[in-house]
């Protein structure tokens, strides 16, 4: 459990300080009640998908920017097929799969 991805995501806007990673470490600055260690635990499932979630969606974009974007440009000049830029987008995709959402 990364505590301050917790704090930083689902706690924004809050005051609050963190030596390394451990809850007992957890100075709460805030006037909202501080959460417990159970209530962070219970969020980081979550947390973490979506952490993972946008390192997919980044890592997807500069594969498209590398790979499939010139091959759109040359689809569009009429120097590559919709099937090449398609194919392009598709390996983009593959090798960059989304994490299965929490259940």
């Amino acid at each position: 459990m990364d505590i301050s991805a917790i704090l930083s995501t689902n706690y924004v806007g809050c005051v609050w300080s963190l030596a390394g990673n451990d809850y007992e470490n957890l100075d709460w600055l805030d006037d909202s009640p501080k959460p417990t260690e159970a209530e962070l635990l219970a969020q980081w499932t979550d947390v973490e998908y979506q952490q993972e979630y946008d390192a997919v969606t980044v890592a997807r974009q500069a594969g498209y920017q590398q790979t499939s974007d010139p091959i759109f440009m040359q689809y569009q000049r009429g120097e590559a097929t919709e099937q090449e830029w398609l194919a392009a987008v598709q390996a983009v995709k593959d090798s960059n799969p989304y994490p299965k959402e929490p259940s």
